[in-house]
């Protein structure tokens, strides 16, 4: 399977229905060769437009239960797995 083809599948949680998004990224782990999470952008609204991507959801990959052929299904308890991107910068450094 191609990242390609893995960006295209919509995301839903199985614990409540809903759709979460397109994966935008995957986070590896290069030491063991793994694939450690998937990272979901949250597009956030103002006053009901579109505004731009300020925080991502993401997901362990020990949290996905199916990857058909037009979703990946995931079990996600809470969404508290969000990152701003400000964090995230934080946290490379």
């Amino acid at each position: 399977m191609k990242i390609s083809d893995f960006q295209s599948k919509d995301v839903i949680n199985i614990v409540d229905g809903k759709k979460l998004g397109h994966i935008s990224d995957i986070e590896l782990d290069l030491r063991q060769g793994k694939i450690d999470s998937i990272v979901i952008p949250q597009v956030q609204r103002m006053f009901g437009i579109f505004g731009t991507a300020g925080s991502e959801i993401v997901i362990p990959w020990r949290n996905i239960v199916k990857i058909g052929t037009d979703v990946v299904l995931v079990r996600m308890e809470e969404t508290r797995s969000i990152r701003t991107e400000e964090e995230d910068l934080h946290a490379r450094i």
